[in-house]
């Protein structure tokens, strides 16, 4: 099989890290060029100094779309969307972006939303990708197999713990490690831009809710790793909702039903999601554990790579966790 020619737009920050290092392993996959404007003519390694001794690329100021199946688009939001809007990208080049730019339905967006445990046949025909947020990703884990059985009937409450990765690689006020190290604060509480995508896959699969879904989002002190916990009412049993989950995510290889309490180490550096269920009363708890540069990025940005040629989800996303 020939191999899957890819280019990364906006190549200096942390997801775009993780892409260089998933695809130059990748087994399918040939990186064509890393994009930079800040960065053209640099050594790539000088940027991702854990690619020193991996790689010889340079970063380039301008895409090479001619020799290229597929682009990332790593650019912050707001700028893939004019990236797009100001570049005549071939149509053969399929388009996966990283940003919140296409996540939301619109008139005249033909990206497809790219969480593969609800629209894997749909991203399968795409031509362009909406890769999820890392928050939405480990929160909308938690709720689909409900949804998708009709048993949201009350409100969803969900508390999240983000590293400090997810800010983005710029450093700012509360991605400072004296800031943040030791340290832990809520910030958009009830407001966070990812409930838009949650609520939009919710009704996707269950129309009729219309119950409030509140999210408190969580700075964390360490670098990487998201831990989601959702509970909400449910009338039926543990053993139930354990079998609920378990046949929804059964041809999901990347999501993992556990009995035990998980813990976000399990996660880290692969792109596997954890869930465990208990029930308290009449309310149901599902935790989740991802890592929000992997499952919430850019592994899974590769992993609807992988769908979009008819690869295995899996090709060059065996990767192992960090356990100490």
């Amino acid at each position: 099989m020939t191999k899957i020619r890819t280019g990364i737009i906006g190549g200096a920050g942390y997801t775009a890290g993780e892409l260089i290092r998933i695809l130059m392993y990748h087994p399918q996959a040939e990186l064509a060029f890393v994009q930079s404007s800040s960065n053209a003519g640099n050594p790539i390694f000088e940027v991702h100094r854990d690619l020193v001794g991996d790689t010889d690329l340079v970063f380039v100021a301008d895409p090479d779309f001619a020799n290229c199946d597929v682009i990332f688009l790593c650019m912050g939001h707001g700028k893939s969307k004019e990236f797009v809007q100001s570049n005549d990208i071939p149509a053969s080049v399929k388009i996966i972006d990283l940003s919140h730019d296409y996540r939301l339905k619109s008139e005249g967006n033909d990206f497809v939303y790219g969480l593969p445990e609800l629209n894997r046949d749909l991203i399968r025909g795409a031509a362009h990708v909406a890769n999820p947020g890392c928050f939405a990703t480990g929160i909308q884990l938690t709720v689909l197999p409900l949804a998708a059985a009709g048993l949201l009937t009350g409100e969803l409450h969900v508390h999240a713990i983000t590293g400090s990765t997810g800010a983005g690689q710029a450093p700012s006020k509360t991605s400072h490690f004296s800031w943040r190290n030791s340290n832990v604060s809520v910030y958009k509480a009830f407001e966070h831009q990812h409930l838009g995508e949650i609520t939009q896959s919710v009704k996707q699969l269950q129309p009729s809710f219309h119950k409030a879904i509140n999210f408190i989002p969580v700075r964390g002190n360490h670098t990487r790793g998201i831990f989601v916990s959702t509970y909400t009412e449910y009338t039926g049993t543990i053993e139930e909702a354990i079998q609920l989950y378990e046949t929804y995510y059964a041809s999901h290889p990347f999501v993992f039903v556990t009995g035990e309490n998980p813990d976000v180490k399990q996660v880290v550096n692969t792109n596997k999601a954890i869930l465990h269920l208990e029930k308290h009363g009449n309310k149901l708890m599902i935790l989740s554990v991802t890592d929000n540069l992997l499952k919430g990025a850019s592994g899974q940005a590769v992993q609807n790579m992988n769908i979009l040629f008819g690869l295995d989800e899996k090709t060059g996303l065996n990767l192992k966790p960090v356990s100490f």
